[in-house]
Formats: structure tokens, C-alpha cells, sequence
């Protein structure tokens, strides 16, 4: 069957190549689940392996097939499988356990060893191809009526465990409740991320350098958020304006953005990284000045990477109640379709070069 691939280590590398249909017999003891593969995303993620920065093939191929942000149909199950049924549509999680310790206990999205396992990133095949099988532990049931929605469910599960995360922390100080919150970038994490913070009730701003009017303030402003372009207003000014931030979520992908949120982040503040900086950049830093008001401040800075099986039933979740509370928001953030693996280059030109794309998709099959 045909997959989208590119050979790790050699940049420009994406080319069409053949994989054997896979079998629920590859799964023991009967938790097998067969998908036939709907629509994948891809984002920069891909792009940067496509760019050689990272990514590694699974032992026995020179290549490592792309995708890691599934939907599909469940084709098949194995006779132990009972929480999806042939005709089920499903998501899959993307982080493979290891063997430490976190990893033994359905944490491996916090693994703690240097080698790590994702499909379509790290040492796995992703699933940007026809079909694929995996085991019922990593396969997350989509209801129907989110099937519009379809490849926002894995970068959603990164949103709600970021989110989850800095709650989950914030318990060392028994009583917090924070009331205003900034969201840097607003690409598809940081849309998303807004999302679940207007859900639960915080003033969110979110930022982009982008003017208005554009789809991003359009997203934004349609969740009851404020959009702030940062050409026009600079994050300190924004704090000085509105007060600083309780809680911030960084996902601008710039490590000199991710900085200058510390000098605005309030008492007793959190916030959480979910970018990553994957080039050579060194900016300056008053550290002088972040450890004095970090240390008086009771201030918490967290990384948030991946997800599990629980964070993708939390997204979906939000997803569910996102479309109830903003109707016919979140699937503006779907705006690049490719159709067929066969156009891999014109998803990759989309990921290069289309600044507007929020979500680029491909459509590998109809049901």
C-alpha cells in the first residue's frame, strides 16, 4: 500500500513508498484494530523532518513514514477489543511506551528515557499511508458528530494536557484560580488552547503578530477572546494595559517569545511551553531581574510535550463542548485540504510556504 516517507537524516527527502498492508495478527493476544486511514495532518513537525532536524526510521527501513495526527474508520478488531467496533471513527496517540517507569504505569507521554517512540516522528512508521493497525490501548474513539473536525483531535490532546498540567502543579499553592490568561501564537495549539481557557470561564487574550482583520482574530474573537496583534501592541505594553497574566500558554515556536513572557507573568503565576525552538538562537535575558521576581513571586515555569490516552478523551471533550458553546469556530481552523497521498509535494509546499495555512490536511479516502 502507498505512504507518504521521507529517508531521516537527508533534507528534502519526501518521496512515495510502499508499505505491506498490516495485519491484527501484528498485535498480540487478540487487542488488535485495524483503521482505514480517512484524513492525516500534518504540521511543522513534519516539515522539520522532512528539513532532516530530527526523526529516526524504524529498524529494518531506510525510511520513516510521515503523520502523526490521525483519523480513520475501525476496518477490524481483535477478539479482545471492546471499546471500539468495526464502524467506529477513531484517532490514535502518537507516543510508544518504553521501559522506565513512567512509561510501565500508561505514562509514556513522560517517559523519562533518552529514546523515545512516536509514530511518525521518532523509530515508528506514522500514518500517513492507507491503512494501519495498532493496539487497542493507544486507539481513541471520535463520536460522529466531531467527524468534521477530524485531525483536530490530536493536537487538541496536546492543548488539554498543557492545560491539565499547569492545574495539576498548581495545587502546591491548595487555592489558585486564575482569571486572566495570555495564549502567544495562534496557530493551531494556541487556537486550541484558547478554546479550553474560554471553557473554563478565563479573560483570554491571544496573540499573533498578524494585523487584523484575519482568520486568527476572526477564531479568536468568535470565543469570546481578545486578539492582540503584537505588531501593534508588544506584550509588556499588553500587560501594562490589562494587567499581567495568571496563567500563559507559549506556543509561538519563538524562544525569545517564550523569555519575555516570564517579565509578564503574574504572583503566583504558571506558564507552560509548548513549543519547541529547534534552531540555534540565543537571545539575552535580565536574569538578574526573572530570579528575584520568580523566586519572590511563587512563579512556575513547566514543559508540556505529547499526549495520552486520557488527554485525547479530555480534548475531545472540549472539542464537544466547544461546538455547542462557539458553533461552526473550530473547523475554521481546518484551511488547507490536499487530496491523495500522491500530492505529498503540494502538502509539503503548503507547509513551506502558505502562510495563512492554519491546519493542512490530506484526504486519503472517503468512507
Amino acid at each position: 500500500m502507498k505512504a507518504v516517507a521521507v529517508i531521516p537524516g537527508k533534507p528534502n527527502s519526501v518521496h512515495m513508498a510502499e508499505l505491506p498492508m498490516p495485519s491484527l495478527d501484528e498485535v498480540p493476544d487478540g487487542r488488535g484494530v485495524l483503521v482505514k486511514v480517512l484524513k492525516i495532518g500534518v504540521d511543522a513537525t513534519d516539515r522539520e523532518i522532512n528539513d532532516a532536524l530530527y526523526g529516526n526510521a524504524p529498524p529494518g527501513y531506510d525510511f520513516l513514514v510521515l503523520g502523526h495526527e490521525s483519523f480513520g474508520i475501525v476496518e477490524a478488531v481483535g477478539k479482545n477489543v471492546t471499546h471500539v467496533i468495526p464502524g467506529d471513527y477513531v484517532t490514535c496517540t502518537v507516543r510508544r511506551p518504553g521501559g522506565s517507569i513512567y512509561d510501565r504505569i500508561g505514562r509514556s507521554d513522560i517517559t523519562s528515557e533518552e529514546t523515545y517512540f512516536e509514530r511518525g516522528i521518532n523509530l515508528l512508521h506514522g500514518f500517513l499511508t492507507e491503512y494501519f493497525v495498532d493496539d487497542a490501548e493507544f486507539i481513541v474513539r471520535m463520536p460522529v458528530g466531531l467527524k468534521h473536525l477530524h485531525v483536530l483531535a490530536e493536537p487538541m490532546s496536546c492543548a488539554a494536557k498543557a492545560v491539565e498540567q499547569v492545574f495539576e502543579a498548581q495545587k502546591r499553592l491548595q487555592v489558585w484560580k486564575p482569571r486572566r490568561a495570555y495564549v502567544t501564537g495562534a496557530g493551531q495549539i494556541g487556537l486550541l488552547a484558547t478554546l479550553i481557557l474560554r471553557l473554563r470561564g478565563l479573560e483570554v487574550f491571544t496573540m499573533a503578530r498578524s494585523l487584523k482583520p484575519s482568520l486568527k482574530a476572526d477564531i479568536v474573537e468568535s470565543m469570546g477572546a481578545t486578539y492582540i496583534s503584537t505588531s501593534e501592541t508588544p506584550l509588556e505594553e499588553l500587560a501594562q494595559k490589562v494587567g499581567k497574566a495568571d496563567f500563559i500558554v507559549e506556543a509561538t515556536g519563538s524562544s525569545s517569545v517564550a523569555f519575555d513572557c516570564m517579565r509578564v507573568l503574574g504572583h503566583n503565576g504558571a506558564i507552560v511551553w509548548t513549543s519547541i525552538t529547534g534552531g540555534q538562537r540565543n537571545a539575552q535575558v535580565p536574569s538578574d531581574e526573572l530570579n528575584l521576581n520568580w523566586v519572590l513571586g511563587n512563579k512556575l515555569l513547566l514543559g508540556s510535550v505529547n499526549a495520552n490516552f486520557k488527554h485525547f478523551e479530555s480534548g475531545i471533550a472540549d472539542l464537544a463542548l466547544g461546538e455547542v458553546t462557539y458553533p461552526n469556530v473550530i473547523e475554521k481552523i481546518l484551511t488547507t485540504p490536499i487530496d491523495g497521498l500522491e500530492n505529498y509535494e503540494t502538502m509539503m509546499k503548503a507547509l513551506v510556504e502558505d502562510k495563512d495555512a492554519l491546519k493542512v490536511y490530506v484526504n486519503v479516502a472517503e468512507v
